[in-house]
C-alpha cells in the first residue's frame, strides 16, 4: 500500500498574494485570518471597526499579523475557536511565531484598526470594544506596544513589513461598498453573539 503525503492547508492562513510596480511582494490579508513570515514582504489589509495585530520577535527575523472582528465572546464555546474572536486570532498568531522561532518574552507588536466607521455601528461601539480588547490582551500577556493606531471613526489601509517591524497606515475618507457590507456583518455577528 502506498502512503500518500496530504498537506493541510491551514484555512486561517492569508494566501491572496500580488506584486506592487515596485516589485514589492505583499500578502493580502481579510477579515479571519493570519500570516507569519520572515521574508521581506508586506502584509496588507483594510480596517473599520476590525483590528489588526501586528507581531515581532525582531531578534529572529519573524513577524506577523491577524485581522480579528470581535473581542472575546467572554465565554469558551466552540464558537468563540474561530479567527472571527481576538482571543484565538491573538493565540493563532503567537503560535505561529513561536513555531518559527520567535520567544513569547521578545515580541513587541504594533496594533490598528478599531474605528467606529458606520453611522449605525456607532451605537453598537464594537470598534471601541476591539480596540479596549488588543490593549487588555498585550498587558495581560506582557507583549510590548510600541505603537498603535486605534479608534476614530475612519476606516484605515495598513502595511506591514514584518522583517523591519515597520508599518504604514493610510485613513481613508470614504466607506466603500466591500467595507460597508463587512461591517455590518460585524454588527450583526455581535448582536447574535450570547451575553457575557
Amino acid at each position: 500500500m502506498t502512503r500518500h503525503n496530504v498537506r493541510r492547508v491551514d484555512p486561517d492562513l492569508a494566501t491572496r498574494r500580488y506584486v506592487d510596480v515596485h516589485g514589492q511582494i505583499h500578502i493580502k490579508l481579510l477579515p479571519k485570518e493570519y500570516y507569519v513570515t520572515d521574508q521581506p514582504i508586506a502584509l496588507t489589509t483594510v480596517l473599520g471597526s476590525c483590528v489588526a495585530a501586528c507581531l515581532r520577535d525582531p531578534a529572529a527575523g519573524v513577524g506577523g499579523m491577524n485581522h480579528f472582528m470581535l473581542p472575546d465572546p467572554g465565554v469558551d464555546t466552540a464558537r468563540a475557536q474561530t479567527m472571527v474572536y481576538g482571543g484565538y486570532a491573538m493565540d493563532r498568531l503567537i503560535e505561529g511565531l513561536l513555531a518559527q522561532g520567535a520567544r513569547r518574552e521578545r515580541l513587541e507588536a504594533k496594533v490598528f484598526g478599531g474605528g467606529n466607521v458606520l453611522a449605525d455601528m456607532r451605537m453598537a461601539r464594537i470598534g471601541d470594544a476591539n480596540a479596549a480588547f488588543i490593549r487588555a490582551y498585550l498587558a495581560t500577556w506582557n507583549i510590548t506596544l510600541i505603537a498603535e493606531d486605534l479608534g476614530g471613526s475612519w476606516p484605515r489601509q495598513l502595511q506591514y513589513f514584518p522583517a523591519t517591524g515597520r508599518a504604514r497606515v493610510r485613513r481613508l475618507g470614504v466607506v466603500e461598498s466591500t467595507l460597508a457590507e463587512r461591517e455590518r456583518s460585524v454588527a450583526d455577528a455581535a448582536v447574535a453573539a450570547p451575553a457575557v
